[in-house]
């Protein structure tokens, strides 16, 4: 059955599209008393959490990272938790171990002790200074919403995001991410240095008293809601279409790849960036308030979906061409496609 002309939402979503719309704009204007700047930031963090979706954030030290996640979970009423990522960090110092314990008639027995990724949201800060094996720890938790410790499994709360952050410049002592886990996280989400009024407003605002307390805007019950919301707006089948095609053109030996990628890209994204491109569009849409997904939701996501799952030749290293201006020259050439 074709879903061109997509099927729309029910009588009981669109409230909750308008709804989701209202919080978006209260979650800004609330987080935007302690944070300056970083709207498109602040907006793909909340695409990744409605999406139900992971977020690399690339950007180097000093540019608030730990405290934006930290007062994002305060206006949604979560947990947070932060783990310094160090090249002695032990996969059990994230999971949590077992603990002999001497219970009240001197019997002796382990006992689990939750590790920091038992929180709603995580923030795994410099994550490739952890060893592989550390990193796989906190990856299957992404991947499976649950930890594995001596055997037993153990399930996580949701909701249950993941934030990890990266330096791009210090790379001394790093254990760079594969790409197969570079591809578990939905985003790749860069900050850029603030402007020269945004950082004079930083200056006057971290000098100052103390930063003010945030109101609660959501709690963990109305999230859940709200992302099983998001997977059921509709998508036109000639999007999904155009998804797919963008996609495949990053492969190189995709014949509908253009000549001028091919020496420049030694490998391109997979299908699980197809899946993000559309729940991307999907989030965007409704906490924009829109009750269908348009070209330009997913346009809105190709950049973070795609550049960090696409490997780029040596040619294209020694004339300084990367994967984001790769991404975007693709999405220009693609806006006249149907």
């Amino acid at each position: 059955m074709s879903h061109e002309a997509a099927l729309p939402l029910s009588a009981d979503d669109v409230p909750q599209i308008d709804q989701l719309r209202n919080v978006h704009t209260r979650l800004k204007a609330e987080l935007g008393r302690v944070i300056v700047g970083q709207t498109e930031v602040i907006d793909r963090l909340l695409i990744c959490l409605f999406a139900r979706g992971h977020g690399l954030l690339m950007g180097v030290p000093g540019l608030a990272k730990t405290l934006l996640v930290s007062k994002l979970a305060e206006t949604l009423s979560l947990r947070f938790h932060r783990v310094q990522f160090t090249p002695d960090l032990m996969p059990m110092d994230i999971t949590g171990t077992d603990i002999l314990q001497e219970t009240e008639n001197g019997r002796r027995v382990f006992e689990f002790v939750h590790g920091p990724i038992f929180a709603n949201i995580v923030l795994a800060d410099e994550i490739n200074r952890a060893p592989p094996k550390t990193q796989a720890a906190l990856l299957e938790a992404m991947q499976e919403y649950r930890v594995t410790v001596l055997g037993r499994a153990y399930d996580l709360e949701k909701p249950f995001l993941v934030l990890a952050t990266q330096n791009p410049v210090e790379q001394e002592g790093t254990y760079p991410l594969p790409e197969a886990q570079l591809d578990r996280f939905m985003f790749l989400i860069k900050l850029d240095y603030p402007s020269e009024a945004e950082e004079i407003r930083i200056a006057v605002s971290t000098t100052g008293e103390d930063l003010p307390e945030l109101s609660h805007v959501l709690h963990a019950d109305e999230i859940l809601t709200f992302q099983q919301l998001v997977r059921r707006v509709p998508v036109p089948d000639h999007l999904y279409r155009y998804a797919v095609g963008l996609v495949r053109k990053t492969r190189p030996e995709d014949e509908t790849a253009p000549g001028w990628l091919k020496p420049l890209v030694a490998w391109g994204a997979g299908p699980r960036a197809v899946q993000y491109l559309v729940l991307g569009g999907k989030a965007r849409a409704a906490l924009h308030g829109r009750y269908m997904v348009t070209r330009e939701d997913i346009q809105a996501v190709v950049a973070p979906v795609l550049t960090h799952r696409m490997i780029t030749t040596f040619a294209a290293q020694s004339e300084g061409i990367d994967a984001e201006r790769i991404v975007q020259r693709l999405v220009d050439e693609s806006r006249g496609d149907t």
